[in-house]
This record gives C-alpha cells, sequence and structure tokens, in this order.
C-alpha cells in the first residue's frame, strides 16, 4: 500500500506580499490606463464643459470671495470632483466587473491577505483619481490661473478624497450584485453630495436648515479644504475637514479590509 502524498503547503510570506500588492496594484493602474480616452480624457472635457456653462452663466465679473472672481472659485471644486467621481469609478467598476466576468480567482487565487487586496485596488483608484485631478487642473488653469497659498492642504485633502472615494469605491464594488446597484450609489448617493458640497456656491450664505445640513456632507470638508490649498480662504472650519478625512478613511478600510476577509458576495 502507497503512502498517501501530502500535498506541498501553501507559499508562507513571514511580511506583506510586496510583489502580490504590486501585481494587482499595475493591474488597476493598466486597466485604466488602457481605454484612457473614456477614463483621463473624457473627465477632462467634461469639467471644461462644468467651467464653460456656469462661467458664461454667471459671468466672470461676479466674485464670490474678496478679490476672488467665479472662474477661479470653481476651479478647485471642479478639479475635486474629478478626483471623487474617478477614484470611486476605478475601484467600484473594477471589483463589480470582475464578479460579474467570474474574474475574482484572479486577485482571490494568489497569496495576498484582505489587507493587501483592500490595499492594491485603493492604490489603483487614488492613482487614478489624482491623475485626473493633475491633467484638470493643468486644462483649468489655462482659462482660470491660479496659484498656490497652502500646498499642504491641496495634498492633504486631494490625496485624502481620493483615498475615502477610493475605499468607498471598494465597498460599493464587493456590496454590488449587478450594474443597477452601482449606478444607484453612484446617482443617489456620490453625485448628489458632490453637488451639494460647495462647488458652486459658498454654503456659508444658504438659509437654514441648508447652512446646518451642509456642515454633515463631507464632501464639504474635502473641496472646502482643498479650495483652501489654492485660494487661502475656507467656508468652514478646516480642523474639523482634517478630522473628518482621516476619521472616514479609517472607518472605510476597516470595513474594506471586513468584506474581502469575509469574502463578502465573492465566494458565494
Amino acid at each position: 500500500m502507497s503512502e498517501a502524498v501530502t500535498p506541498p503547503a501553501p507559499r508562507k510570506y513571514p511580511g506583506a506580499n510586496w510583489i502580490g500588492v504590486w501585481t494587482l496594484y499595475l493591474r488597476e493602474v493598466k486597466r485604466f490606463w488602457k481605454v484612457g480616452l473614456q477614463t483621463v480624457l473624457a473627465p477632462v472635457v467634461t469639467t471644461l464643459l462644468y467651467m464653460l456653462v456656469f462661467v458664461v452663466a454667471i459671468g466672470t465679473d461676479r466674485q464670490m470671495l474678496p478679490g476672488v472672481d467665479f472662474a477661479h472659485f470653481i476651479g478647485p471644486g471642479l478639479i475635486m470632483m474629478a478626483i471623487l467621481n474617478n477614484a470611486f469609478a476605478n475601484s467600484s467598476s473594477s471589483i463589480l466587473q470582475a464578479k460579474m466576468m467570474g474574474l475574482t480567482p484572479d486577485f482571490l487565487t494568489p497569496p495576498l491577505s484582505s489587507v493587501e487586496l483592500a490595499s492594491g485596488f485603493a492604490a489603483g483608484a487614488v492613482t487614478r483619481g489624482v491623475f485626473v485631478g493633475l491633467i484638470t487642473a493643468v486644462a483649468v488653469w489655462f482659462f482660470a490661473p491660479f496659484g498656490v497659498a497652502h500646498l499642504w492642504a491641496i495634498l492633504y485633502f486631494g490625496f485624502g478624497a481620493a483615498l475615502m472615494l477610493a475605499l468607498l469605491g471598494i465597498f460599493t464594488g464587493l456590496w454590488s450584485e449587478k450594474f443597477d446597484h452601482l449606478a444607484a450609489v453612484t446617482n443617489f448617493l456620490v453625485m448628489p453630495m458632490t453637488f451639494l458640497s460647495g462647488t458652486f456656491y459658498l454654503v456659508d450664505r444658504l438659509p437654514e436648515p441648508f447652512h446646518t445640513l451642509s456642515h454633515w456632507n463631507p464632501f464639504f470638508y474635502l473641496i472646502d479644504g482643498f479650495r483652501y490649498g489654492f485660494l487661502g480662504v475656507a467656508d468652514g472650519s478646516l480642523m474639523i475637514g482634517v478630522i473628518v478625512v482621516a476619521v472616514l478613511n479609517v472607518i472605510l478600510a476597516i470595513a474594506g479590509w471586513s468584506l474581502f476577509h469575509t469574502g463578502y458576495r465573492l465566494k458565494s
């Protein structure tokens, strides 16, 4: 009687699987770069159309802040909108498409932990959001040249916003079972919160209860802090904004890790 053959033990990584995370990250980057006309150029054109319509409708002479015309006021908000929308779209669509096409074994089979999976998808989405934001900023600058008042605010709120929506996209992609679910989150959560966050107006001028309600919108702090980095003027509390960004990113990171760890709607 032959002895039972013991299968080889799976490869054990004493630390982080950096090669696996880097490979997943490159997969996400190459995925959106392969259709750059749709994922990079289209958002820039859309942002410029927003700017054209609103500036023509309201005029460049109207000042939203002392010494700041309307074009320079909405410029940072439009850049932030591009960052938010693209970071969310990248992670959410990538995970949902993998589920719909039966490709989840591509990233579940390799020896990647839940933290590494979340990190790879988030990093890819952050890259797309920041890259599209940079291209959008260059395009907007030609129509409304802006300066930099506080670089730390631009970097903190820019990367913080990209990470927040990347993590929200991971949560949405894992939760969604079909594209209708993804569209519902986009149309009824992300877009309303973006448009009602002070991108095109000063929240401080809103009547109650809308003034108070706007301060419960986390996107308001993202756009307000980001705009502060360019203009040096904030519509709300910067300290609250810094805390909101940090706390929400931690909560969303834990939620994303938890769903990957349990295999929620991935292994069923």
